[in-house]
């Protein structure tokens, strides 16, 4: 793990002066992977939103060194038990969020965090509670093997590689297929509405192996069901009925280990964010976040 600074790419929306809700997002996921939808209508609910590029994606800053992130021997060692060596691990990222909390002069936030971005605030609201006003995971997992294992076409297009990684239309359709594999069969994005969507991610920047280092970090971080037992903030667990990548059992997994947890599960989602369910999921979590704020003590 590395204790080094280093740069956090973010956008604040809102008014500074109103309770914050800081989104943390998922593997190799950009801050633009929150819908503007979804954040407009958070804060037209009285919140400040914060978003942010993870360390190695994005404009944010990269590990340091070039040693490749060796994933099969990795998978390997955690099947085995053994101990996982990575350049940094999720609590070091949740690490990163408390920094840039620190940066806006955020005392306490509603910590919302996607499929890894679940992960890494499950660790922040169990490492920092005092920081944290309210805790929602979504489509995210535990840690539990057992539970987190992905349908046969969903681990085999992730662990597919484009055709010429060093071209960004080829990039674009292979994440394209990607998607239409692992995203909401009740909520289908067109295929023109992900190369468009895709086609500005890779365009803002592009780093596969930015990404294996952040799985290698999920790997090394192991199962955290011990972890999530400490969790005291409210939390609300949301999960698609359909996901492929991460299993619904997975979420269920989730609530259940953190002491009252509530679990919201929506019909048809998948793996991603689309556009059609953003009213609700905007509104599940702000008034998950307005429950806290109208609660006794809660200041």
């Amino acid at each position: 793990m590395s204790d080094a600074p280093l740069h956090l790419e973010y956008e604040s929306l809102g008014d500074p002066s109103h309770p914050s809700i800081v989104l943390i997002m998922g593997l190799g996921m950009q801050l633009m992977a929150w819908p503007d939808s979804f954040c407009q209508a958070l804060v037209a609910r009285g919140y400040r939103v914060v978003r942010f590029d993870n360390r190695d994606c994005g404009l944010s800053g990269r590990a340091p060194g070039k040693k490749r992130a060796n994933l099969l021997l990795a998978m390997a060692a955690s099947a085995l038990g053994l101990p996982v060596r990575a350049p940094y691990t999720l609590d070091d990222m949740a690490g990163d969020t408390i920094g840039l909390m620190d940066k806006l002069g955020i005392a306490r936030a509603h910590i919302v965090g996607a499929s890894m971005g679940g992960m890494i605030a499950q660790v922040l609201a169990a490492k920092f509670p005092r920081r944290v006003l309210s805790l929602t995971s979504i489509m995210s997992t535990s840690g539990n093997r057992k539970v987190s294992k992905p349908t046969r076409p969903a681990r085999k297009v992730l662990l597919a590689r484009p055709a010429n990684p060093k071209d960004p239309e080829s990039v674009i359709e292979h994440l394209v297929e990607m998607f239409g594999v692992i995203g909401s069969p009740g909520y289908p994005s067109t295929r023109e509405e992900l190369r468009s969507r895709i086609g500005k991610s890779v365009r803002r920047a592009y780093d596969p192996a930015g990404v294996a280092r952040q799985l290698l970090a999920i790997i090394a971080s192991g199962d955290r069901r011990k972890l999530l037992r400490t969790i005291a903030a409210p939390t609300l667990v949301i999960h698609g009925a359909d996901d492929p990548l991460v299993p619904l059992a997975a979420g269920r997994d989730t609530a259940q280990n953190i002491p009252g947890a509530s679990l919201q599960i929506i019909e048809g989602m998948g793996h991603d964010f689309p556009e059609a369910l953003m009213p609700r999921l905007a509104q599940a979590i702000a008034d998950h976040c307005d429950r806290r704020v109208a609660a006794p003590n809660a200041a």
